[in-house]
């Protein structure tokens, strides 16, 4: 069984209105050094095939990631 970890994250040229708020929020607080955030997402995938990591490849690119707006990394754990 090997782990699969997924970070799907908005492309920087796409708005991030969670993130937006966010600062806002912590800027309300007193964390007046935050000067963005970026929200996105981590899938963990526990895989038992031969080639786990093109196997995730393949999830992202069909299901997983909409990759008009998303980037995303993937990290093979063991």
């Amino acid at each position: 069984m090997t782990r699969v970890v997924v970070t799907v994250m908005p492309r920087a040229e796409i708005l991030d209105p969670q993130g937006q708020t966010v600062v806002r929020a912590l800027h309300t607080m007193g964390f007046d050094d935050v000067t963005d955030v970026r929200i996105g997402k981590q899938i963990v995938l526990d895989l038992s095939g031969a080639d786990p990591e093109a196997e995730a490849r393949q999830m992202c690119e069909r299901l997983l990631v909409n990759r008009l707006v998303e980037d995303y990394e993937i990290e093979v754990q063991g």
